[in-house]
């Protein structure tokens, strides 16, 4: 395994987002490294045979990426004071669009970074089963290692 200088974490905005980035963090600052993050704008067009949208999907999709840069420069704020306690280098923060699980994988690819910190939980009941398990599709196809974590272990609430 190649040292640890870039670290790349997706997060989704629900409760365990927070979690999984301190942990990205923790991770970060121990391997003195660089740390991206990533959220990604689900594409919709795969599943507009499932149902009619009330809105037009282009102005859907650029809507949701709209509101996604904004929330995730509040997140990263947020976290600031984290990142900057733990002498992270660079913290960079991207939204993407796109399938989220190739999304992770391609960007990883791009920036070359040795390790995906990723949390195996976000999205629950129907929307799992309509987007699948992005953590297996990471870990699957990632150039790089993938650390999992599961964010309920920490409120002893296991999730499967």
């Amino acid at each position: 395994m190649q040292p640890v200088k870039s670290i790349l974490t997706p997060i989704d905005f629900s409760d365990n987002a927070d979690t999984v980035l301190k942990a990205a963090i923790y991770v970060a600052k121990t391997f003195k490294a660089e740390l991206h993050v990533v959220f990604v704008v689900q594409n919709f067009e795969d599943y507009s045979g499932f149902f009619v949208p009330p809105v037009n999907l282009p102005n859907l999709e650029e809507e949701l990426y709209a509101s996604a840069q904004q929330k995730m420069q509040a997140f990263v704020a947020e976290h600031k004071g984290l990142c900057d306690e733990a002498g992270i280098p660079s913290v960079s923060s991207k939204v993407l669009a796109g399938d989220v699980g190739e999304e992770v994988v391609k960007y990883a690819a791009q920036k070359d970074v040795q390790l995906i910190v990723m949390g195996t939980h976000g999205y629950k009941g129907l929307e799992r089963i309509m987007f699948g398990s992005v953590a297996e599709k990471v870990v699957k196809t990632a150039h790089c290692a993938v650390l999992t974590l599961n964010p309920y272990r920490d409120r002893g609430e296991v999730q499967d």
